[in-house]
């Protein structure tokens, strides 16, 4: 059994790149399934936002697992595995527990210590987990790392500096104007990231904003609840005419502002620049409008290092965080090899009370005439007798969770005392590929 993460990044491709491989939200449940049916995978979580792809797998062979999450990968986007090769990072074993620590807890994010992205891990693993492509083994490290996430947050000042791309969108609007106060806002988008665009414009003094939404309901609802304006789709290119400041976070599959829909609208403009900042993926505003001359137009990779004074504050505690992701890393690894031990511990256990339940009816037979108190007071003292001889074995077997040769030794054990585990590992689904007993919970 083997541990791997495969992901696509804004470190590893560019914005163009990561919209060709995202996955739309009515897509992940499918492809969560198809990537759990494919040769190899024993147990998957897949991952898709605005800035990472990512696959998560437990697999029963490290090339061949990794080869075909690569594959599966170019299928669904249709690109070739060796283009996908080129695209991602590929974390094994320890380093692969170590990806997923640091991506749950904001570490390895576009804007350092973000907290969306917990959720978003939290909701792929859960959707995972109703279409049973976890296990064992996910089912506790997934549970960890969020677990991680939530007390690294909470114990650190992370997130005290806010600097999430829906924030930086808005300090990039003031480098562009200085106040914006008095500005004209629009957010095209009635999502998560809208809100959170929305609540960091009124933060910053903000009154005049208008919401547009392809579900108008979804506009009005999100509009009332921050006392703003809503607006339908249909009356984006006359707002247009009129704003300093657009924010879009849809997930259309087409541009939502084009150059020609700011073209017909240009002599109307009152407002001499208009920032457009497009923090959708796949984007929404075309990347080549030029139909005003003073047109700012940002997308999410522009706003990487636009809060340099709050990362340093939150580098500090990003380090502090680092240090404890080796002792979760050891925790997650400690747990795996207590798989292997448990049933071990528990077949010993199984076989000293059937020998003591075997002594206790041969002395039902042999002293008929026991009363129900002394055959209490016997059973109580052999099995505190059984109890003192396994205290010392049980240990050793403990002990051997950390060893390097624990499979070997912990058949060996077994050998000594003639008993027969469970397999410290059984796969939900039948392997493709027979695991030989020494790559049992090894993460090579």
């Amino acid at each position: 059994m083997h541990l791997i993460a495969v992901s696509i990044n804004h470190r590893t491709a560019d914005v163009a790149l990561r919209e060709k491989v995202a996955f739309k939200d009515d897509a992940i449940r499918s492809a969560n399934v198809g990537l759990y049916e494919t040769k190899s995978i024993l147990e998957n979580v897949i991952l898709s936002t605005c800035n990472r792809t990512e696959v998560y797998a437990v697999t029963d062979q490290i090339h061949t697992g990794r080869y075909y999450i690569q594959r599966f990968l170019a299928r669904s986007f249709g690109f070739d595995v060796e283009e996908i090769k080129e695209m991602t990072e590929v974390k094994v074993g320890d380093d692969a527990v170590k990806h997923l620590l640091q991506v749950t807890s904001g570490l390895d994010s576009v804007v350092l210590g973000e907290t969306q992205i917990l959720g978003q891990i939290r909701n792929a693993f859960f959707i995972a987990q109703e279409e049973d492509t976890t296990g064992t083994i996910f089912n506790h490290l997934f549970k960890q790392a969020i677990t991680f996430a939530k007390k690294a947050h909470n114990e650190t000042d992370i997130a005290d500096n806010a600097v999430s791309v829906s924030y930086a969108a808005v300090e990039l609007s003031k480098k562009v104007f200085g106040k914006i106060n008095n500005k004209q806002a629009l957010i095209i988008g009635a999502g998560d990231m809208s809100e959170l665009s929305l609540l960091n414009l009124i933060g910053s003094g903000v009154t005049d904003i208008t919401i547009v939404n392809r579900t108008l309901s979804k506009a009005q609802n999100l509009a009332m609840k921050h006392n703003v304006k809503f607006e339908a789709m249909t009356s984006l290119p006359q707002l247009l005419a009129n704003v300093d400041i657009v924010i879009s976070s849809t997930s259309s599959d087409e541009y939502i502002v084009t150059n020609k829909m700011l073209q017909s609208y240009a002599s109307e403009r009152k407002n001499d620049s208009l920032v457009l900042i497009d923090i959708a993926v796949p984007r929404d505003i075309e990347p080549t409008i030029d139909a005003i001359e003073d047109v700012f137009n940002y997308d999410v990779d522009d706003l990487k290092g636009l809060v340099d004074a709050n990362l340093r504050e939150r580098q500090n505690a990003a380090d502090q965080i680092m240090q404890s992701i080796p002792n979760e890393i050891a925790a997650h690894n400690e747990w795996v090899n207590m798989l292997g031990v448990v049933p071990v511990i528990r077949a010993l256990r199984e076989k000293a009370m059937n020998i003591q339940e075997d002594t206790m009816d041969s002395l039902d037979r042999k002293l008929p005439g026991l009363s129900e108190r002394e055959r209490k007071i016997i059973s109580k003292h052999t099995k505190s007798i059984i109890n003192q001889m396994l205290k010392d074995p049980i240990k050793q077997a403990k002990e051997l969770s950390s060893d390097k040769k624990s499979t070997e030794k912990l058949e060996l054990f077994q050998n000594i005392f003639d008993i027969e585990a469970e397999n410290a590992y059984e796969p939900k689904k039948e392997s493709t590929n027979k695991v030989a007993n020494s790559q049992i919970l090894s993460f090579e």
